[in-house]
């Protein structure tokens, strides 16, 4: 059941073109090549979704390979350009693609994890209010994950501190990069808050655009970052990109120092 984070749509508002919208699911991701495969099959066989796009972000290993076999559109940075660069990759593929099927439509955008495996079938939750149009945005809500992160929860706490100080919206995962949006939404975000602050970035972008967004529950799992050396450099780095899209965005510095110190 989705729970809502801004009132609900005015009732008539969706129209037949935007619930015949079709889908196209764009994943960004960087050495998967174990799991990839089994996230796009997940994908393609959600409801509404009629393009499946993979992004490579500079991976190292047969992710692309194994991507297209799985029937994904594969795009490949040959160098890591960051997650919200393989985002604007992927949509710029979707749209130049409607271009060429001669303008049937924009598609709705739902942005996948590329290590969810099977559970990414989940992600189909997401689909529904945005198609329906009670949600501009919809983003997942996680449960517990078989095994613990590493961290202490300063980027999530930064994150959530900060889209309430600039939005007044209380997100319960607010890093969660599972999203599905109209191509509205995504336009009024863009150009996207680089790195690791594109989910915050998206939330506080669309909220401040006056469109409606819904966290829903979805029983997805996926790696959580550990605790040694590689987990602490990935935590510092999304730390610095969180911060940095919530300072461009009007964030007072005391808001992060809070959040530094866990108070």
């Amino acid at each position: 059941m989705s729970t809502p984070t801004t009132p609900s749509a005015p009732e008539g508002r969706a129209d037949a073109s935007v619930a015949a919208r079709p889908v196209a699911a764009v994943i960004p991701c960087k050495d998967e090549a174990d799991r990839i495969a089994a996230t796009v099959r997940a994908v393609r066989a959600i409801p509404g979704v009629d393009l499946v796009v993979v992004v490579d972000d500079g991976s190292t290993d047969e992710t692309s390979g194994r991507a297209h076999d799985a029937g994904a559109h594969v795009i490949r940075h040959s160098v890591n350009a960051g997650k919200a660069a393989a985002l604007v990759t992927g949509v710029r593929f979707v749209r130049e693609t409607e271009g060429n099927a001669g303008g049937a439509g924009r598609h709705h955008y739902l942005f996948v994890d590329g290590d969810l495996q099977e559970s990414a079938a989940e992600v189909g939750v997401l689909v529904p209010d945005v198609r329906s149009g009670a949600a501009d945005m919809t983003i997942a809500t996680l449960p517990p994950q078989k095994s613990a992160g590493g961290g202490r929860g300063l980027v999530v706490r930064l994150a959530r501190d900060g889209i309430r100080e600039l939005t007044g919206f209380q997100a319960r995962q607010p890093l969660s990069g599972m999203r599905c949006l109209t191509a509205e939404a995504y336009d009024a975000a863009s150009p996207l808050a680089p790195g690791w602050g594109v989910e915050v970035g998206l939330t506080v972008d669309i909220l401040r655009a006056g469109l409606t967004v819904l966290e829903v529950p979805c029983e997805l799992h996926h790696r959580v970052t550990g605790s040694d050396w590689r987990g602490q450099v990935h935590r510092a780095k999304q730390y610095r990109d969180v911060l940095r899209a919530l300072r461009a965005r009007g964030l007072r510095v005391r808001t992060a120092t809070r959040a530094a110190r866990g108070s």
